[in-house]
Formats: structure tokens, sequence, C-alpha cells
């Protein structure tokens, strides 16, 4: 039973009918453009088995056959089973694609949700697991499709990035994966497409949601292009060199706001994609608009879409606050990751769920024991909290330990403890940075440690299994430590605090996507 949607033209070879040089082209310009990158990779067609998608494999069959095009992609078709005659949709396109002898990969996608969104990001997600790192996705969007994604964005309030519109060329990441989008019609109307089309008489899919949905996509194909092209026949045109002129714009907003950001962020307290650190007292040094530019480039790391514009009015009004309040936070739901956006002192963080989390996570006391006599050269690393996104290590070199050891008056006989115990806030330290030792409560507003971090400070102590009086000789965090204060009475104080910063090496991994 074949579906009333597929255009009732029998499926026959489209490699010896003719070409259609506006659509022919289009895509070997994009593909002189941007050959360099293209070269080595392997080229995948998104092919819903409509019009569009259906009329770009028939061209690149065509053209791969004539000897134009140096590759032939291969199909990926979803079937989300959304409609009912979606498994006769992928039947369809299955055959189609053995007729004209060009490779088809049918893949099956679950949806979260019955919207046209939550289909397109089901869509997408199953592609991008079926292909390979840095692989090439081709897609058939085109002029008219650029204008609607345009208004779409226009009546959001989308700023300068959302209304250049899609990209012909585009890398999207997920975690590690990375993979292209490849958009070579942008610059085609849709009726130059539908004329193609119905000369090689194809057989596409024409879905009825398309025209009849209830998104704001539809309405504004049904409804507001039409009234638009009254008022002016070139509007798709017209909107199209509009989005290329924001583009040129929306690149040159971005190069400043990434200039501004290596100046204004705080590297050594950053932990990517986990949180990121800005210096407020250096972000206030740049004009207002070029904060408002700053904060929406560096919400925006790591996300596939911007903060919206409230969000970014809420975290200049954060940084510009002048009172003492750190508990103020606001949320961001991203589309990848969620973060909260917090200030401490003059440093303003954006920080992810999965990262407060574990954070959040107990520290249990670490010990060890090791002969002086056999420390040589290696080192052992300790484990202080892990889960499936963060590891958080310190690797003791050994033979650092054993110099320390040596000025300590330990005897090469005695055993040695390591200890490795998180900060109690009764506990009292001497750090280089305090004339006289301070309880760990004191020491958090010494050092300047936001309170979200205090359940992540450890002291690493030795001692000799014979003696009862510990060595303490560093407090560490996970970004920053700090050398203890030794009475100098006891040991030679000479390289002392050089020794102590190669005892421990901290090593904290990211494992989150």
């Amino acid at each position: 039973m074949t579906s009333s949607a597929i255009i009732p033209y029998s499926i026959e070879p489209v490699a010896s009918l003719p070409t259609d040089n506006n659509l022919a082209e289009a895509l070997l310009g994009s593909m002189a453009e941007y050959g360099s990158q293209l070269h080595g990779r392997r080229i995948w067609l998104a092919c819903s088995g409509g019009r569009d998608s259906l009329a770009l494999a028939a061209l690149c069959v065509q053209l791969y056959y004539q000897g134009r095009l140096p590759f032939l992609p291969q199909l990926l078709h979803v079937d989300h089973g959304l409609q009912a005659d979606s498994r006769q949709w992928a039947a369809h396109v299955a055959n189609w694609a053995r007729t004209q002898q060009i490779p088809c990969h049918i893949l099956h996608a679950k949806v979260s949700g019955h919207n046209e969104q939550a289909a397109r990001q089901a869509r997408y997600d199953v592609m991008r697991a079926h292909m390979n790192q840095n692989d090439v996705l081709l897609l058939a969007h085109h002029a008219d499709d650029q204008a609607e994604t345009i208004l779409m964005r226009l009546i959001q309030g989308a700023g300068v990035n959302g209304l250049s519109g899609m990209q012909p060329w585009r890398i999207q990441t997920q975690g590690t994966h990375r993979i292209v989008l490849w958009r070579p019609w942008l610059t085609i109307q849709r009726a130059n497409i539908s004329a193609y089309a119905k000369r090689l008489k194809l057989s596409y899919i024409d879905d009825p949601t398309n025209k009849s949905g209830d998104n704001v996509r539809s309405g504004l194909r049904r409804d507001i292009m039409p009234a638009l092209m009254k008022y002016n026949p070139n509007v798709i045109d017209n909107i199209t060199r509009s989005a290329q002129l924001l583009t040129d714009a929306e690149v040159t907003v971005r190069t400043q706001a990434a200039q501004d950001m290596q100046q204004v962020a705080i590297h050594s307290l950053q932990l990517l994609p986990a949180q990121r650190v800005l210096d407020i007292d250096k972000l206030k040094a740049l004009p207002e608009y070029r904060q408002r530019q700053l904060l929406h480039y560096w919400l925006g790391q790591d996300e596939p879409l911007p903060p919206a514009k409230q969000l970014i009015d809420d975290v200049l009004g954060l940084s510009q606050r002048k009172d003492h309040d750190h508990q103020t936070a606001l949320f961001w739901q991203g589309r990848k990751h969620s973060y909260t956006i917090r200030r401490y002192r003059q440093q303003l963080y954006r920080l992810s769920t999965e990262w407060l989390a574990w954070l959040n996570t107990p520290l249990t006391d670490q010990i060890g024991l090791f002969d002086c006599e056999s420390l040589g050269t290696a080192s052992t690393a300790v484990t202080l909290r892990t889960n499936k996104d963060f590891v958080w290590q310190l690797h003791i070199r050994l033979q650092s330990l054993a110099s320390l050891l040596d000025m300590h008056k330990v005897e090469k006989t005695h055993k040695t403890i390591l200890k490795i115990t998180p900060l109690d806030r009764q506990q009292r330290l001497n750090t280089a940075l305090s004339t006289r030792p301070q309880s760990g409560k004191k020491l958090f507003q010494t050092l300047g440690i936001p309170f979200w971090l205090r359940g992540s400070l450890v002291v690493v102590s030795v001692a000799s299994i014979h003696h009862e009086r510990e060595l303490p000789l560093l407090l560490v965090s996970p970004f920053e430590r700090w050398v203890l204060k030794i009475d100098e009475s006891l040991i030679n104080p000479i390289n002392l605090s050089d020794i102590l910063d190669r005892v421990v090496i901290d090593a904290l991994n990211v494992n989150i996507t």
C-alpha cells in the first residue's frame, strides 16, 4: 500500500537526466569554497524523502556520474514514528536510493515530546551518533528556509547572532564528538528546487505537516511569507542578503568578544566547560556595550544556542552590584547543560549543575604508608573525589617527599605516613599569607574561597610512624595550593618552598560531555 503523501511518479534512474544549472552551480561553488575542509572527510546527506532533500540527492547522483562531483554522499533517513506512514516513507527512500545506486541508511529515533523542535533534536542526535568524528552532513536548507528562520528569530527578539540565520558551513560539537553541517543551497529559492523536482518527476514525500502544522514555521510559510511577497516579490532574496550582512557583523562582534574574554577571564580558576570565571574589575573597564557582548559570548560558550537577552541583563546587573551579598544565584537551562551564575567578591562564575553536584560530594581521609628507603624517583596518585564526570587526583612525587623528610630530620629507617584530610573549619593552620595560625573558617575568608568550593580544601601532611607529631605541608583546592609555614627551628628552611611545590601536583580531569 502506497502512502498518499508520496508524489505518484514511478522511481526511475536520474543520472542521465538534465541537471539544473543554478542548483549545480550553487553546490559546486560551495564545494570549491570549502574544498580544503571537505578533503578526506566522509559525506552524508540528511534525506527525509521530501522534495528538497531528494532533489539534492538527485543532483549529487547526476554530478557524480558526470564526473563533476568527486564524491557520492551516503543518505541518512530518520524514522521517528510520528507519522502513521513513517515506515512506508522509510521504505520509499530506501527503494529510491537503491534505484540510483546510492548508499542509504535508515535510522530510528525516539522523540521526547510531540513538537517539531523535539523531533528535529531527535533527528540530529541519531544522525550525529551514526557519524564519525569530523564527518560532514549535507543539508538541503534553502533561501526560503533561511527567510523563515530569520523571521522566527526576529519575532523571538534575537540579536546579531540569531539574525545572521543558518550558516553554510558550521561545526557542531556534542561533548568531544564533532561533525560539520554543510548547507550549499542557502541562496537557492524553493521555487527553483520545485521546478527541478518536477522536471525530473521525482517521487518525493509531501509531508502534510509542512503546510498545515500548528508550529511557528508552518504559520510563517502558510500565512506571512505569501503576504510579504505581495508587498515585495524580492523579499526572500532581500532577507537572505541581510542575513549575509549580519553574518559579517556577527563575526566582527564575536572576534571582539573573544579578544575581550582572553583579557577578562581568570584562566587559573577555569575548568572548561564546568567552571568559567571572569574578573569583574576588568569587565567593568570595558564600555557597557562590550560588557554585554562579552557576557553573551561567555555565557554561550559550550552551548549550541545563545542565552536570552534577559539573562544577559540580569548577569550584567549582578556584576555591577556594590553590596557584599554573595548568595544571589541566577539559573540558566541551556540546551546541553544547566548552569548557575554567581558572584564572589570581584569574580563572576558560570558553574554547571554537574560540577556543583560533584563539589557537594564529601571528601574522605586518605592515608598512605611509605618506606623512606625505597621512595626513589617514583610518584603515586591519590584519588580524592571521582564520578563519571570529574576525577580529582593528587600526584605525590616521592623523591621530593624524601628530600623534605631529610630536611625534617626523619631517619631513613622509619616508615612515613602521608595524610590527606579535608580542612576542618576549626583546624588552625599558618599560610604564607598570615602572620599567625588561623582557623579553617578564617582561612576561607583570607584565601578568598567561594562557599561552594569550601568543602574541597584538603591538608597534605606527613609524619613518622615513630613520632606523633605531624608536619603539615600544603593546603590544596582543585585550583590552587598554599604552602604552610613550618617551625623553622626544626628544619633547614633553605629551598623549602621549592621542595614543597614539587611534592604535590594537582590533576583535575573532566570527562563531562
